[in-house]
């Protein structure tokens, strides 16, 4: 049980080692729709998001298009990382737990 305890003790390291490496990150969804879509006219980029409990969308200059994916790509990548994280965590409290009623500690 040990190992188990030290093998997500160094997964959770890693994690938090690529959540440093992220660099600039932004939430939503970035679309492109049209003033006339029958005719596919007037092309835009839209930006969706929520932040704080409010819905918010901009709209995005072509130029900014590429920055804004990779913002959002390094946002679904902190997300991933901290779901990753909290599932280890609870399974190393679970661990940890575990092992103390069987030494027979009580709980902690």
């Amino acid at each position: 049980m040990a190992k188990s305890l030290a093998q997500i003790e160094e997964k959770v390291a890693g994690i938090k080692q690529k959540l440093l490496e992220l660099g600039e990150m932004r939430p939503g969804s970035l679309t492109h729709q049209y003033h006339k879509p029958k005719e596919k006219k007037g092309g835009f980029y839209q930006i969706s998001y929520t932040h704080k409990m409010r819905s918010k969308t901009e709209y995005v200059r072509p130029e900014f298009v590429k920055d804004l994916r990779d913002q959002i790509a390094s946002f679904k990548n902190f997300k991933r990382l901290v779901q990753q994280w909290t599932d280890l965590a609870i399974e190393h409290s679970r661990l940890k737990i575990a092992a103390a009623k069987k030494a027979g500690k009580g709980s902690t």
